[in-house]
């Protein structure tokens, strides 16, 4: 009997936040998972992210480095239609515009639910590349939780990978109702964590939470513009061209979540060791015991980590080639905004390259956590 797999994705959740033990469901995930606390995204945009996670490649290889501009290359090969090949039965239920089929994603999936609702001035959420605007169309976590239920309800005697995507912590963090005080972006987080623990409820009514492996994942973070310590977004904190996330590569938009729950792996287990988004696919295949051929994905399984605590010195890649669709979104608003490529080195140094003046960034992360003292 394979295992089953939940892939589940916290868009936009923060590192730091998450892992600030505020929050129940995802306090009660971590004492039953190895919990990654410095995970490095590849981009701080939502397509780019999630591509990287379902193929284990880098935004160079997978084909998508812009928020609206390219599809999955198509002879690149999704965690999906792996999982379909070796007899999975497959389903998505994504939230947002970023998530859309017209990206990809859909490829190996039986079943891709990625409808939302317009815009409220009835345009296309997809065709946007405001990021804030964008926000505006999702689906909100009690329905995908009440989706998510219903196909496992449906499909709950066969081999299942079930991937989940919620979208309330993005801009403009509206929620039902108050969960968590007056930190809007929290209270977002705090009704999320509320929504997951509904899900897993269900899936313990049903056996399948100790069946399944379980890994849980956040795309990028997000600059709350003063909000939190590091923030650095925002007219006043001399980046008027992020709104969130999109142009900047600090680590409040590429540190993530990355917990994984399975009965042949650790529980209540922390790993301080620089892993990368990247490395979740491979991870994947080496839990469910699927073999793969060596080079095949950009990133490698985190086992030797977990089970070995072997120190693998794995460099952080990320990208954003947003600044420059967003400055010709606007007129070129924001035209003085660089795309950019980092490098963050063993939890010690970050290296921020700005792709279009040469201006180059040096950070030492043990001295300068929140990244404030360029030494450059």
């Amino acid at each position: 009997m394979k295992k089953n797999l939940i892939l589940i994705s916290l868009d936009t959740v923060r590192a730091d936040v998450a892992y600030s033990g505020k929050f129940k469901t995802i306090e009660q995930l971590r004492k039953k998972s190895v919990t990654f606390l410095n995970t490095v995204s590849s981009s701080p945009l939502t397509p780019v992210s999630h591509a990287t996670v379902l193929t284990g490649l880098q935004p160079y290889n997978h084909g998508i480095r812009h928020l609206f501009k390219e599809k999955l290359k198509k002879n690149v090969k999704t965690l999906a239609q792996i999982l379909k090949q070796k007899g999975y039965k497959t389903a998505a239920i994504v939230s947002c515009p970023g998530m859309n089929e017209w990206y990809g994603f859909a490829k190996g999936f039986d079943y891709y639910d990625d409808t939302i609702p317009k815009l409220a001035d009835g345009s296309d959420p997809l065709k946007t590349v405001d990021v804030k605007k964008r926000g505006t169309a999702l689906k909100k976590a009690d329905l995908v939780v009440n989706k998510a239920i219903e196909w496992i309800d449906a499909n709950k005697n066969k081999e299942l990978f079930l991937f989940i995507h919620f979208f309330d912590t993005h801009w403009p963090y509206k929620i039902p109702k108050n969960f968590y005080g007056n930190n809007k972006y929290e209270n977002a987080m705090a009704y999320l964590d509320f929504c997951l623990g509904l899900f897993f409820d269900r899936l313990k009514a049903t056996g399948l939470f100790e069946k399944s492996t379980i890994l849980c994942f956040s795309d990028h973070g997000e600059d709350l513009c003063g909000m939190y310590k590091n923030d650095k977004g925002g007219k006043n904190l001399g980046h008027p061209e992020e709104s969130g996330h999109g142009c900047l590569l600090y680590d409040q938009t590429q540190k993530t979540v990355l917990m994984i729950k399975d009965d042949a792996l650790p529980a209540n287990k922390n790993i301080k060791q620089q892993v990368r988004l990247v490395d979740i696919l491979p991870t994947i295949l080496n839990i469910l015991k699927i073999p793969y051929k060596a080079g095949q994905f950009d990133g490698i399984s985190l086992l030797d980590i977990i089970k070995n605590n072997r120190n693998l010195n794995l460099l952080g890649y990320s990208e954003t080639f947003y600044p420059e669709e967003q400055t010709l979104a606007t007129g070129g608003r924001f035209s003085n905004a660089q795309n950019k490529i980092s490098f963050r080195i063993n939890n010690k140094y970050k290296i921020i390259l700005h792709q279009g003046n040469n201006q180059i960034e040096f950070y030492d992360l043990e001295n300068d956590q929140n990244e404030l003292n360029n030494l450059m």
